[in-house]
């Protein structure tokens, strides 16, 4: 038990530092304790070790809205929920923003363990079903979204420029270097679509003073937001094929990042955490991994469901005070010179892009970044650029390009 304590301990600073670190996942973490795995297994043993990996994983689905917040990074796990987050940001609302995300993750720990014990029981023999089903729901939210838009030509037409860049970045994806595993090309993607873009059409003052006067989000509309995002994250993270940028679709056909931000990240911060747990559930239960993370535990002597399960937990508590604790420092951050500040993330995203996905990842995130430049132009929602993700689903689901 102890030793499982303490990986559980080095799994909460692990996955604080990727949190907190722009353009970094717990995916990279886990390979880099799995290459460290030996002198780390002599001292902890295997069981720790994974009990760490795990820990990470829960620890950074609380801090990576930190920098999602307050400097518009996004990554596969937060890509929608950038945008209402950095608005209230721009608004002296960010630590507001973030305190909603914590909420979200910690209520998802709520509704998600037990689901997960539910989806263990009673999903398995229904599996060959819920495979062939992914596709057509998918293809429905993606009509809902594109009927719903102001202009159905452009949003039809944005859904399906970015859902072929996303083809072409997936089925090439060997061509990157797979310095954070063998989804590294969605970063540069998903930077190009949902954050250079927002960087490079911000304005450039100063960011303003950050104050807090409490969430202004009503107690039961959390619980219900909350609920529906654990929902979103239970149905992405037992399904094959899906990501949490598949939730953050779903959760926008229900909410609307523009119409209730609040609500909008306290779903997609439930559906982000929820995620890792189910998708725990899932590696039990009918042996499918669902994240970098679990693949790298799945080479290990690993403890039971409920032992890695309570290290979650604990790591999740870790997470949700160390997320406030670190939102109530938004202040510093004030008269910050905005210019300068989004020129540095800019740079860092695409020195990143380079390092880690190579001369690939650079054209992708130059192609997505084309992309990303139109909605606003057109006057409609970002929420379309998600056919990068969407539709490569739908082909994988339906046996279509050899995905």
């Amino acid at each position: 038990m102890l030793a499982l304590a303490a990986g559980t301990i080095v799994g909460v600073v692990l996955g604080a530092l990727s949190g907190l670190a722009p353009g970094i996942h717990a995916n990279t973490l886990a390979a880099a304790l799995l290459a460290a795995g030996t002198g780390f297994s002599a001292v902890l043993g295997e069981e720790a070790l994974a009990a760490a990996m795990f820990a990470a994983l829960i620890t950074h689905s609380f801090l990576d809205n930190i920098p999602s917040t307050f400097l518009g990074v996004p990554e596969a796990d937060t890509v929608l929920s950038v945008l209402p987050a950095h608005a209230l940001c721009l608004e002296g609302r960010g630590e507001e923003a973030v305190r909603c995300s914590a909420i979200g993750s910690a209520l998802a720990m709520v509704f998600g363990v037990p689901l997960s014990l539910v989806c263990v029981l009673v999903l398995p023999p229904l599996q060959p079903v819920l495979d062939w089903a992914i596709g057509i729901l998918l293809v429905a939210v993606a009509a809902y979204l594109i009927l719903s838009s102001d202009s159905v030509p452009w949003s039809c037409g944005i859904f399906a420029v970015s859902g072929l860049l996303g083809l072409f970045a997936l089925r090439y994806g060997f061509l990157a270097w797979h310095a954070l595993g063998d989804g590294a090309v969605l970063m540069p993607l998903l930077t190009g679509l949902f954050g250079l873009p927002v960087l490079l059409t911000a304005a450039h003052g100063t960011i303003p003073e950050q104050r807090f006067d409490g969430i202004s989000v009503p107690a039961r509309l959390l619980s219900r937001h909350s609920l529906l995002g654990t929902l979103a994250g239970l149905f992405v993270g037992w399904l094959p094929g899906l990501s949490n940028a598949t939730a953050n679709s779903l959760i926008d056909a229900g909410i609307g990042y523009d119409r209730d931000r609040r609500g909008f990240i306290v779903a997609t911060s439930a559906a982000n955490t929820a995620n890792a747990f189910i998708g725990l559930a899932a590696f039990f239960a009918i042996g499918r991994t669902r994240n970098g993370v679990l693949a790298a535990m799945s080479g290990l002597d690993l403890p039971s469901m409920p032992t890695l399960m309570a290290a979650g937990l604990a790591a999740a508590v870790a997470g949700f005070l160390l997320t406030v604790r670190l939102s109530s420092s938004a202040s510093l951050l004030a008269r910050v010179d905005g210019r300068r500040l989004h020129v540095a993330v800019v740079a860092l995203m695409v020195l990143l892009s380079a390092v880690l996905t190579g001369p690939f990842g650079l054209l992708v995130l130059v192609l997505a970044t084309m992309v990303g430049l139109v909605p606003p132009l057109v006057n409609v929602r970002r929420v379309h650029a998600m056919g990068a993700i969407m539709l490569p689903v739908m082909a994988w689901s339906f046996g279509f390009g050899g995905f």
